[in-house]
């Protein structure tokens, strides 16, 4: 009987313990609970004041985004606007320095080289070419006299003899510059010997070709001179095929309006000009003068 007393005894104080014990974790518990929602709720608090913050912080960055953005746009606009202006006005000075550049070298270049004289314009007893050269002896016809042509206008001409050499082609030069006064004694000699019939090959003085230096009767040996034979030589039908190559023309080819039919009269124009006139199968005084004129800046080009 006591044993059992003893044992309901020690029995009811382990469940007094054991309830005393949860009794205690259960108040560990809330503790700890409400510790962790006053963490949390701090924690919260300060995350959403950083939250608070950041917001404030990128709505204001967006905002100097936003300005940095429209200063830029106008900046660049600015600067497109500006560097317009300058590539218009470097557009004018380069077109001020071409032209200023061509009018110089116009005032160099003598104007008379490209006018049209075969009975239309004059050239005075005064005038001489201001860069005449001899042309050299190899070039000249056997028999002929020394004979000069204008001196820029002289490698266009060795350059054509020596293709034309190159190609096995007798080509030579009869004659060249002459002088206005060389040209009163020539037509003058013709006039006695033809009338009236030597206007229609020849040249009164001062409206010859050849006082311009520019220009030149050329024959092969077997014609040996400036004769009609020459139309039927492989030298004429070379000079048809190239010489626009090299800047010359034929000042009188079939049915012009000024003199008979001469294949050895030959004129340096300059390429451009020269191969203009072959490209549209026009001679030089198909042009008018205005036309004409345009090609005289680049002559020696």
């Amino acid at each position: 009987m006591r044993i059992a007393v003893i044992i309901l005894t020690l029995v009811g104080v382990d469940s007094f313990t054991f309830n005393l014990y949860l009794w205690w974790q259960k108040d560990l518990l809330t503790d700890n609970l409400i510790n962790t929602k006053q963490v949390a709720s701090s924690t919260v608090e300060k995350l959403s004041a950083e939250l608070v913050f950041a917001t404030s912080t990128i709505t204001n960055l967006t905002f100097e985004l936003t300005t940095l953005g429209e200063q830029y746009e106008k900046l660049k606009k600015d600067y497109d606007e500006e560097r317009n202006r300058n590539e218009d006005f470097e557009d004018q000075i380069h077109k001020i320095t071409k032209t200023v550049g061509v009018l110089d070298k116009l005032s160099k270049t003598d104007e008379e080289l490209l006018q049209k004289y075969s009975k239309v314009y004059f050239l005075n007893e005064n005038y001489i070419p201001s860069n005449i050269k001899s042309i050299n002896s190899e070039y000249i016809l056997e028999g002929r006299q020394p004979q000069s042509f204008h001196g820029e206008a002289l490698p266009f001409l060795e350059d054509m003899l020596q293709a034309a050499a190159d190609d096995n082609i007798d080509l030579k030069v009869i004659s060249a510059y002459r002088s206005f006064d060389e040209q009163t004694v020539l037509k003058g000699a013709y006039t006695q010997t033809y009338g009236t019939g030597a206007n229609t090959f020849s040249a009164d003085q001062g409206y010859s070709e050849h006082q311009l230096g520019t220009t030149l009767d050329l024959s092969d040996q077997t014609t040996n001179g400036p004769y009609l034979a020459f139309e039927n030589t492989d030298s004429y039908a070379w000079l048809l095929k190239n010489a626009y190559r090299f800047g010359f023309v034929l000042s009188y080819p079939e049915n012009n309006g000024y003199y008979i039919f001469e294949p050895w009269h030959w004129r340096f124009v300059g390429e451009d000009l020269a191969k203009y006139l072959e490209k549209k199968d026009l001679s030089f005084y198909d042009l008018d003068q205005r036309t004409i004129d345009t090609y005289l800046v680049n002559i020696f080009d």
